[in-house]
């Protein structure tokens, strides 16, 4: 479809792509392993456990951030966003039909260059009614310009009972890969247990942060028992989080655990516990994006260091 000045859509995206060479990702797109940090050691993966399929530990969440519009100037941040999760060795890229443009966004921005970039697409469906959600589904594929989506969730649980045997007919089909529930809230956890007992599985996308620690009690255990793979929202908490330890020292031993920030920090607390998959901290920011995907680099806290940052926080 052309443009009235004469531009198809095409290049439109791929010239606000490439409004400066920061923001070009040519070459980033085609790699197909992970690019190595200081001392050649790559971002982590962890088997997603019901097929044994590594994953890295570190994705990108676009609510907020990812929705954009073209026009507006934060939208050329976006290709170096991109451009930093897979040069870290970084895949998973998370969205949903209520993240306004993130969605079109992504699939634009990721349709740029040949081949397809690595990415790990996982998305949602978030209505009521079974031919509703049907539509939402193909809308999504339609958006991210793609013909398989690596991971669709059940949305906060909404209608979760309708829309599981569609997820299953798609995923029989080859469509969409591996099939999950999600939800960001503690009062939800009584019915989020049960579903994960009653029903096979593959991910479930759950609140958990340093400060927001419930699903540790029953969850994760549960989790782990039952080989579901687990995705961490809200990883920075409700936004309070970070600005506790603004303009306090990181502790001594930050530094042999490869961080170097507060915010790496918080994910590698949250990667330390063996029934977390992988964090999606979202962001709009390219160097947000570098600085988050350090956490998946060097070793895990020692329970020690873990209950030292709770004593901190409490």
């Amino acid at each position: 479809m052309s443009h009235p000045d004469g531009f198809t859509r095409r290049e439109i995206l791929t010239l606000a792509a490439g409004v400066s060479a920061a923001f070009t990702f040519g070459p980033v797109v085609a790699q197909t392993t992970p690019s190595t940090e200081a001392g050649g050691k790559t971002m982590q993966t962890r088997a997603i456990p019901s097929s044994n399929e590594p994953l890295p530990i570190v994705g990108l969440g676009t609510y907020r951030g990812f929705d954009v519009a073209p026009t507006d100037p934060a939208y050329k941040q976006l290709p170096a966003v991109l451009r930093a999760l897979f040069e870290k060795g970084g895949t998973v890229i998370d969205s949903s039909p209520m993240y306004g443009r993130a969605e079109e966004n992504t699939g634009e921005l990721l349709s740029i260059h040949e081949p397809r970039s690595p990415a790990f697409l996982a998305t949602k469906v978030w209505t009521r009614g079974r031919e509703e959600g049907i539509a939402q589904i193909e809308q999504s594929f339609k958006r991210l310009q793609t013909d398989r989506i690596d991971l669709m969730q059940i949305h906060n649980l909404l209608d979760w009972q309708i829309h599981l045997p569609t997820l299953r007919h798609l995923k029989e089909q080859g469509r969409i890969r591996y099939i999950g529930i999600t939800h960001y809230t503690a009062s939800a956890y009584d019915e989020v247990e049960a579903v994960l007992k009653a029903e096979p599985l593959d991910f479930l996308q759950i609140n958990y942060a340093l400060d927001d620690r419930g699903v540790e009690k029953r969850i994760l255990p549960l989790c782990r028992e039952r080989g579901v793979a687990v995705i961490c929202n809200r990883p920075f908490g409700g936004g309070g989080l970070l600005g506790r330890f603004q303009g306090k020292p990181l502790p001594g031993w930050a530094s042999q655990v490869g961080v170097k920030s507060w915010p790496q920090l918080a994910l590698k607390f949250l990667l330390s516990h063996t029934a977390v998959t992988c964090v999606i901290p979202g962001t709009g920011n390219p160097r947000y994006m570098t600085e988050n995907a350090g956490a998946g680099f060097g070793p895990m806290l020692t329970d020690a260091q873990r209950h030292q940052l709770i004593a901190l926080v409490e």
